[in-house]
């Protein structure tokens, strides 16, 4: 099942304090890649693909949520899984990075590990999908744009490469995880994002992110100036009670 990437960004919040957030994203062409690939949560990110065995994905970051090590983890679940050959996994935790590619995964296949980052794919036009998809990640750390987007433009550039050598299968999917170790108020809608049936799966999850982001932005501005309007109104009755009463 094509490409995908998972990261690891430390980083500093509002207050001061230390946070990490993990993403992952991915695209292929077959339907529905969100259901099937991608997990993440606030310690760690895995993505399982080639023949997709989920529970690898599923209980791959539930034993990073228990405290195991990527590594210690995912490979426990694959000399476990008969169909280790034909499978693809890997992922970041806090610390660490893990990829494996079994040696019957369909031609071209391969990953590359970072020290942040993973990046692996099957059914591919080459190599440089994965590279192409890597160095553009790499080269958006530090920016101001959101993760969910800079990953988007990863996978976009692994697409441009050539991405999924399987140009007679039309409908294509695409999708973004991003969870993060900080504790907000509201969490931003871009973050979990799918394009379930398409044929321009990168071109759909960008603009289905666009769109989410101006809902979310448009969403809180309505709420900060309903609760401001509500916060005026009751000093100006408390404000006309108190001069009632003298």
């Amino acid at each position: 099942m094509t490409f995908s990437i998972c990261v690891r960004e430390h980083y500093t919040d509002d207050e001061g304090e230390d946070q990490t957030r993990f993403g992952v994203a991915v695209t292929t062409r077959l339907a529905a890649v969100g259901t099937l690939c991608p997990f993440a949560s606030e310690h760690g990110a895995v993505a399982t693909q080639s023949v997709v065995n989920v529970d690898l994905g599923r209980r791959g970051i539930e034993y990073i949520d228990d405290g195991l090590a990527v590594g210690d983890a995912l490979e426990a679940l694959l000399n476990a899984d008969d169909g280790k050959p034909e499978r693809q996994l890997h992922g970041v935790d806090a610390d660490g990075e893990f990829a494996f590619s079994g040696e019957d995964c369909g031609e071209w296949f391969g990953h590359v590990t970072g020290d942040n980052h993973t990046v692996a794919g099957n059914l591919l036009t080459g190599e440089d999908v994965i590279e192409e998809t890597a160095a553009t990640y790499e080269a958006s750390r530090g920016g101001d744009a959101p993760l969910a987007e800079r990953l988007i433009d990863a996978l976009e550039a692994g697409h441009e490469a050539g991405g999924d050598k399987r140009t007679d299968l039309a409908v294509q999917s695409a999708a973004v995880l991003v969870e993060t170790t900080e504790e907000e108020a509201a969490e931003p809608y871009w973050r979990d994002l799918r394009v379930d049936a398409t044929e321009t799966p990168v071109a759909d999850l960008r603009e289905t992110f666009e769109l989410a982001r101006e809902s979310f932005e448009t969403a809180m501005a309505k709420y900060e100036d309903e609760q401001g309007n509500d916060d005026q109104g009751a000093t100006t009755d408390e404000s006309g009670a108190a001069q009632s009463s003298e």
